[in-house]
């Protein structure tokens, strides 16, 4: 049991963190911290956390876990800020989707607490922001992964990793260059796609019309265009190397699908499309 566990953004991320916490009993206490004090006053009113911090050195002082399930723009901020305020026994970890920009802030704002500094992204989430969205469940059976480097404190990953496992969370690990890259096909570069169809249809003439009769399909492909435009803001530019890397192995794919329908190659269509069939049957989500 942590005696305090410091969130900050109690959002989707953190406030469904604060509540598995509080569901396993792993937490004496629980403290928040938000940059809208609207936000703030909203995850204590829920009873998402015990109460609110009044700035950072409050939020992390006697905390023995520190927790950023901030945008991953705002991590050199907090970090800077919190740094000063930190303990040797203080432990600090991320929720962010990238990992190679979040390890160099880290290294140079925490200097020699780096090793305290378990970097770490939990696979769940939905489209929906804010406290209002968290739930107690968010992290049942879904994937953590934990991005240390080869000097993080051995200590402090197994108390990130037993904080994940009791929020519910199937926990492994990867190297941060993994970890960048797989997301940037796995993620990323998904969501990158949901909003560019939106936003094409959204600028043609006829776009309401287009919307009113979308069915399924549709649905299914855009849900995550409804996501917060500041965090993949933000995931765009931290990870630009590996999702312009996939967005380029897309590109082509979709080339060679326009030279099928161009030359009206039934066979290599339907081979394309078997090929994905079959490999999207097989996955398990």
């Amino acid at each position: 049991m942590f005696d305090k566990v410091a969130i900050f953004g109690v959002g989707l991320i953190g406030g469904s963190l604060a509540l598995a916490l509080d569901r396993a009993g792993a937490a004496k206490r629980i403290v928040g911290i938000e940059r809208s004090p609207g936000a703030a006053q909203r995850a204590l009113q829920l009873g998402v956390v015990d109460e609110i911090a009044r700035n950072e050195a409050d939020a992390v002082r006697g905390a023995d876990m520190v927790v950023l399930a901030t945008p991953v723009a705002q991590t050199d901020r907090v970090l800077a800020a919190i740094a000063p305020h930190l303990t040797l026994r203080t432990i600090v970890t991320d929720t962010g989707s990238t990992k190679g920009n979040v390890i160099e802030v880290a290294r140079e704002r925490l200097g020699g607490k780096w090793p305290q500094f378990v970097p770490a992204h939990p696979i769940a989430g939905k489209e929906q922001a804010g406290v209002d969205a968290a739930e107690v469940e968010l992290f049942d059976g879904r994937r953590c992964v934990l991005v240390p480097e080869v000097d993080t404190a051995g200590h402090a990953v197994e108390a990130v990793r037993d904080m994940w496992t009791a929020c519910g969370a199937l926990v492994s690990l990867m190297t941060a260059e993994q970890h960048d890259t797989v997301f940037a096909a796995v993620s990323h570069l998904p969501h990158l796609l949901s909003f560019a169809l939106v936003a094409a249809i959204a600028r043609e003439d006829d776009a309401a019309m287009k919307f009113a009769h979308a069915g399924g399909g549709f649905r299914d492909f855009t849900r995550i265009a409804a996501s917060s435009p500041e965090m993949w803001r933000d995931i765009f530019i931290a990870n630009k190397t590996a999702v312009l890397s996939e967005l380029t192995a897309y590109e082509a794919e979709l080339r060679a699908l326009r030279q099928m329908i161009e030359s009206n190659d039934a066979k290599a269509i339907e081979a394309e499309c078997e090929l994905s069939r079959n490999v999207r049957s097989q996955l398990m989500f």
